[in-house]
């Protein structure tokens, strides 16, 4: 990296022209971190701001603390990227309220997961070569195999991480939270997927929903560790990344790069996958209630990443259907484990299993999507 663009790293150049492009990468970022083993740091890499996004994160630094504490308004928008920020972070929660409650792309992971994971397999492919292609020609030797053989290797053991039971312990949540913040800024590997490795997806969930109940405080204090890791995660982790990408840009990209090629393994839209499940809420619901009607005429439980049933009658002497009640309990799915095969040499699926010219499209779809983003690289 040459000495201007390192100076530029540190402070916010983005000007307002820039709208409508991080809005954009902003969008793709927040529509990669829906997905499990993609990560909004994968589309920052892919969409060329990275650098930025990363130098932008430790803006925040002590002395934007202190200007904020000192209510120095002025003083700490000088010293954050806060243009930029707001951008980026503008796109990526379109993108999660859009691919949550308009098209449903956790939904769509469950029942057409063949099109959904060809498009970012397609899409984080293509990226490689892209990304490979604009490194300076006389960077690329054999050297430069090396950091991405060692990044490739790295990202495929992560991803292949078999969950395990892990303590709640002070110390071992606040890890939880360093390290899982700190994938999420990594490419390739997803913060969610490492939350799902220490066994620790579930029990921040359970804490976030108990926000707001009788059990509010006590979620507070599970959660205390977990943000406080999180935080300084962030912290520390944005400044090794910021360090390495100012001193040994090329190297670095290149390890970065390989963390995307180990991350394939996951992706590949062709997968055996096992599912944990866990108890998200208990209801108690009047037996004449819709819901349950059509839950009483439910003969296989649906494809989706959550699904309802009904437990037991709470008062079954009650001779009224609108006052007799039902435990209606909701069970969220979560991937924890998979095995990539061909389909076309699968003996254990059938095209009823498995929609191969649905993986097809999906990753034409997503190799077309790389020619959209190499011009959104150009513009920043």
């Amino acid at each position: 990296m040459d000495s201007k663009k390192k100076e530029n790293l540190n402070t916010d150049q983005t000007e307002w022209r820039e709208t409508p492009y991080l809005l954009i990468k902003g969008f793709l970022m927040g529509s990669a971190d829906i997905v499990p083993g993609v990560s909004g740091g994968t589309m920052a890499l892919i969409t060329g701001i990275y650098d930025r996004f990363i130098f932008a994160i430790k803006s925040f630094d002590s002395k934007a603390v202190s200007s904020a504490l000192r209510f120095r308004i002025a003083e700490l928008f000088s010293q954050i990227h806060w243009r930029f920020i707001l951008l980026l972070a503008t796109g990526i929660v379109l993108a999660i309220f859009f691919f949550t409650r308009v098209v449903p792309l956790q939904v769509y992971m469950f029942t057409h997961p063949e099109l959904i994971y060809g498009i970012f397999f397609g899409l984080i492919l293509g990226s490689i070569f892209l990304l490979i292609a604009e490194i300076d020609t006389k960077d690329r030797n054999w050297k430069y195999s090396i950091p991405l053989i060692l990044g490739a290797l790295f990202g495929f053991w992560i991803v292949t991480l078999v969950p395990a039971d892990t303590p709640e312990t002070f110390w071992f949540v606040f890890l939880t939270g360093s390290v899982s913040i700190s994938a999420m800024v990594l490419p390739g590997i997803s913060g969610s997927y490492i939350l799902l490795i220490f066994r620790k997806y579930d029990y921040v969930l359970m804490q976030l929903s108990a926000l707001g109940t009788g059990d509010t405080f006590n979620a507070i204090l599970n959660l205390t560790p977990f943000a406080l890791g999180a935080l300084t995660g962030l912290v520390v982790f944005s400044r090794i990344l910021s360090w390495l990408l100012k001193n040994y840009y090329t190297a670095t990209i290149v390890v970065l790069v390989g963390f995307l090629v180990g991350s394939l393994y996951v992706i590949w839209p062709y997968q055996d996958r096992e599912f944990t499940e866990s108890v998200r809420s208990v209801e108690e619901i009047s037996v004449a209630d819709p819901l349950v009607q059509d839950l009483m005429q439910r003969e296989v439980l649906p494809d989706t990443p959550y699904y309802y049933y009904l437990g037991d009658l709470i008062n079954p002497d009650e001779e009224s259907l609108e006052q007799r009640k039902i435990e209606v309990i909701r069970i969220s799915r979560k991937v924890i484990n998979s095995t990539p095969f061909l389909p076309w040499r699968n003996e254990r699926h059938t095209d009823d299993d498995v929609d191969t010219m649905n993986g097809l499209v999906g990753f034409i779809i997503g190799i077309v999507l790389i020619v959209g983003i190499s011009y959104l690289r150009k513009k920043q």
